[in-house]
């Protein structure tokens, strides 16, 4: 199973909006820059994340984009979820709607991989962009004391 360029690069955007959370409204043009993502795709991410209730647009001058929600509010599976769909390695085992199979009662593969859909959407959920935004700290603070050790 393969997460599309969808969920990569709105996950990416939702995270540059987390860590800069509180701030001014941020225009896609420096997410996108920021991020290494086209700004034309950046649109259309962001235009399904706002949808969805994620993010805010802010017109004007000043204008941009800003978080709908705290970023301890936010959980990386509502990303992924909003631009990929359900979590479902097969349709048969799909989180909303799975497909009807005429062996899903005697098929043995099927339980593995409902197992597999839960675990993914049990990590996805346990994570938010508060979280995420920790790491990052963790990671360049690492990485500075690493640099001012050499």
């Amino acid at each position: 199973m393969r997460l599309s360029t969808k969920g990569h690069y709105g996950l990416k955007a939702m995270f540059d909006l987390a860590m800069h959370y509180g701030s001014e409204p941020i225009p896609l043009k420096v997410i996108a820059e920021r991020q290494g993502i086209s700004e034309h795709y950046l649109e259309q991410l962001i235009a399904v994340l706002r949808k969805i209730g994620l993010v805010k647009s802010v017109r004007g001058a000043q204008g941009g984009y800003i978080l709908a929600k705290p970023p301890a509010q936010i959980k990386v599976g509502d990303v992924v979820r909003a631009l990929e769909g359900p979590i479902a390695p097969l349709d048969c085992v799909s989180e909303l709607e799975p497909t009807a199979c005429e062996k899903e009662h005697y098929c043995i593969s099927r339980d593995i991989w409902a197992r597999v859909r839960d675990s993914i959407a049990e990590v996805l959920d346990s994570i938010t962009l508060e979280d995420m935004c920790r790491d990052a700290a963790k990671t360049a603070q690492t990485t500075r004391v690493e640099s001012e050790i050499t």
